[in-house]
């Protein structure tokens, strides 16, 4: 081959290796968007709802809407979603009844939101303290189960729910003619989210959650991963914002959570579900929880009871009315706990780290590698933008009105709650050597990312993983 030929081919070998490059930069950078179904072309949804809400558009509710087995409604990035409505009975707050599949899936740059055309409103009068209108539950929020069995569908199967970076809010109006009894008694202030199917995923991932008027989120059987989301401000006088109950499996770590009404989480296999609730809650931080339940002896941070089991390690809880809770009829030889960071402003709090009424009643059931002192404002975490000191919970252990608490213990805010490093006593103190569930197996857009344990106690992580927000 002479030296032109030569110089010819590999200019062509060229030409096509750019070529290959070019198109594989084009794939990745132009990924289409995902889509179910007809494209929903009315802003206002009402009855029987399927299909795809298109990215950065505003929809409207202003009474219950379904989705029925089989269907699916799917959120694009960048959707509103908004409830109009009252919240002063069932039929002036509109519900969500999800017999199939539901699906939000927001981006970091495109969040959606699932919210009350209010919302804005209600942000402003909770930073100036008039929790009563943030908890007045404005809608009905979302109820994800089976439908009732008919003679043409003797076995609905229901389906996932899989919500990623997306705002939901404000729900909590009493329920009604048209809700299950066996979810809610008639009156009862609805949740967010309920979520009811065994054999069903339940994702929520990387979103936010904030001013459910009782439960922010209730499981009562399912796959679960609740992974990186931040959870704030719910619950007027009572309510959690994560309860799950029998039948529950699964991981919820890397949360945010501040400002609970009584505990942030809670695992009970009480029901009848056949499968025992088992959740691991590892790396979460827990600020400020428990002060607004109004019954004697309950809430905090982290609660297990009544047969549930999991892995409880490397959780942040500051300032909680209190601290671990595992009471004597959980299951308590298939409770792993331990490498917790406790922080306590006040004695009273020191001295519920760990909860009294707990296995042991209070003697013996701290680890030895745990974080915690016998002294208030000892082992401060250092958090790159948070005062712990700002408010001394001496009138602990409660209750205390929503009323007399500053805005900036219930909410984020401006603050940063990402540890200071190599200053932080909970730098590199987490244990890692054990494994997450992993109930929900799927992964890619419709499936999971969970996150293994950090090195650094807590959602947020030095090396930028864990929280996101």
């Amino acid at each position: 081959m002479n030296q032109r030929l030569k110089q010819l081919v590999l200019g062509a070998g060229l030409i096509l290796m750019l070529n290959a490059c070019h198109k594989e930069e084009i794939v990745i950078i132009s990924q289409p968007l995902i889509q179910s179904g007809n494209v929903i072309k009315s802003d206002t949804l009402k009855g029987s709802v399927k299909g795809t809400m298109l990215t950065g558009k505003t929809y409207y509710f202003n009474s219950d809407i379904t989705i029925n087995d089989g269907d699916t409604l799917l959120m694009q990035s960048g959707v509103k979603l908004l409830a109009l409505g009252d919240g002063k009975t069932a039929a002036t707050a509109p519900e969500i009844f999800n017999h199939g599949t539901f699906i939000s899936l927001g981006t970091k740059d495109q969040p959606n939101y699932i919210t009350v055309k209010n919302a804005a409103d209600l942000h402003t009068q909770a930073t100036q303290q008039n929790y009563t209108n943030v908890f007045q539950g404005w809608w009905g929020g979302m109820v994800c189960t089976p439908a009732a069995a008919t003679t043409t569908n003797p076995a609905p199967q229901g389906g996932d729910v899989i919500i990623k970076w997306t705002h939901v809010e404000f729900a909590g109006s009493p329920a009604g003619a048209n809700n299950e009894t066996a979810v809610y008694k008639a009156g009862d202030p609805r949740y967010n989210i309920y979520f009811g199917n065994l054999k069903k995923n339940f994702i929520v991932e990387d979103s936010w959650f904030f001013g459910a008027k009782d439960d922010n989120i209730r499981v009562v059987g399912g796959k679960v991963s609740i992974m990186r989301n931040t959870f704030e401000l719910c619950g007027g006088a009572g309510g959690e914002f994560v309860n799950m109950k029998s039948g529950t499996v699964g991981d919820l770590a890397f949360n945010m959570c501040i400002g609970a009404a009584t505990n942030s989480i809670k695992a009970s296999d009480s029901g009848t579900s056949g499968t025992q609730c088992n959740v691991n809650v590892y790396n979460n931080t827990i600020v400020n929880g428990g002060f607004r339940q109004t019954k004697t002896g309950r809430g905090g941070s982290i609660n297990y009871e009544a047969g549930a089991r999991g892995s409880i390690y490397n959780n942040l809880i500051v300032n909680c009315r209190f601290g671990i809770r595992i009471t004597p009829d959980a299951d308590v030889a298939n409770v792993l706990y331990g490498n917790h960071f406790f922080y306590g402003s006040s004695a009273a709090i020191v001295a519920q780290f760990y909860a009294t009424d707990g296995i042991g009643k209070g003697v013996g059931v701290s680890k030895t590698t745990d974080i915690l002192s016998a002294t208030p404002q000892q082992n401060n975490p250092m958090f790159y933008g948070y005062d712990v000191n700002a408010y001394n919970f001496t009138a602990n252990p409660g209750p205390i009105t929503s009323n007399l608490q500053p805005y900036t213990l219930l909410t984020i805010g401006n603050a940063n709650f990402n540890l200071k490093e190599d200053v932080s006593p909970g730098i590199k103190k987490s244990k890692t050597d054990f494994l997450p569930l992993k109930a929900v197996t799927t992964t890619g857009n419709y499936g999971t990312t969970i996150t293994p344990p950090g090195k650094d106690i807590g959602a947020y992580q030095t090396d930028g993983t864990g929280n996101l927000h």
